[in-house]
C-alpha cells in the first residue's frame, strides 16, 4: 500500500523548485538566520506545547538529523516560551521511545495530557493512533498492551478534546480517498472509540485547500476549542510538502458536527507569514493568559526538511454578526530556538 504522506513527491518537489520567494521582511530575516545560526532552531514538525508547573513541554514529530536514527518524541522545555533547553526527555532525550509502546516507525503529531491522575500522549506510529502513559511528562511514556486504537483504514493526528459534560472526543485523520478529518466520542479508558458516534467533520473543497489539485487532497492535524458555546476546530491543509501548507478553522454547535467553514480562511499561510509551508501545530494558553498556536514551517523557501517550529499568538475578534473569527497577531511570529 503506498504511503499518502509520500503520494505525488516527485510533482511536489518540482514545483517547490520552482516556487518564487516572496518579498517579505519576514523571509528575509528567517533566510539570513538560516545561513548564520541554523543549529540553534528546534526542528520538530506537527508540534505540541503542554504546561505543567509552569514549565512548557515542547514535543512533535521528529525531524532533527542528530537523532533522525532514533524513533519517538524527542522534548524540550523552557519556563518563559524564550529560552529552550533539552532535548531532556527521560530516556535519552525522548519522553517515547521505541519499543516502550506501539509502534516501530513513523512516530508522528503526538498530543500530551492529563487524565486520571497520569500523564498521557496520544500519537501516530505505523500510520494509525495509539496511546501511552506515565508519570511525568518527561516519560518514559509506556504502553502494557502496545496496541493500535482498532480501525478498518488507516488513521493518523489524535486530538483528544474533555468537553465540559466529561465525554471526551477523539478528532482525527482517517486516510480514505485523501486525508479527511473525522471524530469519535472515546470510551473511559481512551482506548477504543464509540462507533456509532463516528462522524466526518473536514475534507478539502474549497481552492486554498488543494492549491496543486492533487489526487489525494490532504485536511489534516485538527485542534479543538470551545468558545462562547461553539466548537472551533483549527486544521491544516495542502500536503505538508506544498510551499502553500496552511491552517483554516470551522465552527460547530456540536463537537460532532456539523462544521462550518470560515470564509477567513486561511488564517496562517506564506503570504503572511512570509514563510512556505505554515501548518499542522496545536493551540495552548500560555502563562500571560494569551492564546498561541505552535505549528512548523519550511525549512527554507526551497528545501522542505528539516521543518522548524515556530509559534504565533491568536485570538479570539468579536464580530456583530455571527461567530467569533480567529486571528493571528503577524508580529509576534517567531521561531523556537534552544540555548
Amino acid at each position: 500500500m503506498v504511503n499518502a504522506r509520500a503520494c505525488h513527491a516527485l510533482v511536489f518537489f518540482l514545483l517547490l523548485a520552482l516556487t518564487g520567494c516572496n518579498e517579505s521582511s519576514n523571509r528575509d530575516n528567517a533566510n539570513s538566520h538560516d545561513a548564520g545560526k541554523a543549529a540553534d532552531f528546534i526542528y520538530l514538525a506537527d508540534p505540541t506545547i503542554f504546561i505543567h508547573d509552569s514549565l512548557y513541554y515542547l514535543s512533535g514529530t521528529n525531524g532533527d538529523t542528530e537523532y533522525s536514527s532514533q524513533e519517538g518524541f524527542l522534548v524540550y522545555t523552557s519556563p518563559d516560551l524564550k529560552s529552550w533547553g533539552g532535548p531532556t526527555g527521560a530516556t535519552n532525550g525522548f519522553a517515547l521511545m521505541k519499543g516502550d509502546a506501539y509502534g516501530d516507525k513513523g512516530f508522528w503529531a503526538p498530543q500530551v495530557f492529563e487524565y486520571k491522575n497520569k500523564f498521557h500522549i496520544a500519537y501516530t506510529a505505523n500510520e494509525h493512533i495509539a496511546m501511552a502513559e506515565a508519570d511525568s511528562p518527561f516519560g518514559p511514556f509506556t504502553s502494557t498492551s502496545k496496541k493500535e486504537l482498532e480501525a478498518p483504514v488507516r488513521q493518523i493526528d489524535p486530538f483528544v478534546l474533555f468537553d465540559e459534560d466529561g465525554k471526551k472526543y477523539l478528532y482525527h485523520v482517517r486516510l480514505t480517498e485523501g486525508n479527511r478529518i473525522f471524530v469519535a466520542e472515546l470510551n473511559e479508558d481512551l482506548l477504543s472509540i464509540k462507533p456509532e458516534t463516528l462522524t466526518e467533520c473536514i475534507s478539502v473543497d474549497q481552492p486554498w485547500e488543494n492549491t496543486h489539485n492533487a489526487d489525494w487532497p490532504v485536511a489534516e492535524g485538527p485542534t479543538v476549542l470551545k468558545h462562547n458555546g461553539l466548537y472551533y476546530l483549527i486544521y491544516s491543509a495542502n500536503d505538508f510538502r506544498n510551499p502553500d501548507y496552511a491552517v483554516g478553522f470551522a465552527t460547530s454547535e456540536s463537537p460532532l458536527g456539523p462544521w462550518t467553514k470560515s470564509d477567513s480562511n486561511p488564517i496562517i499561510h506564506k503570504s503572511m507569514i512570509g514563510i512556505n509551508g505554515t501548518g499542522h501545530g496545536d493551540v495552548f494558553m500560555d502563562k500571560d493568559g494569551d492564546m498561541q498556536y505552535v505549528f512548523h514551517t519550511h525549512f527554507s523557501d526551497s528545501i522542505v526538511h528539516p521543518r522548524k517550529t515556530a509559534v504565533i499568538k491568536i485570538q479570539f475578534v468579536k464580530q456583530e454578526n455571527g461567530a467569533d473569527l480567529l486571528e493571528v497577531d503577524q508580529s509576534t511570529f517567531k521561531f523556537l530556538e534552544q540555548n
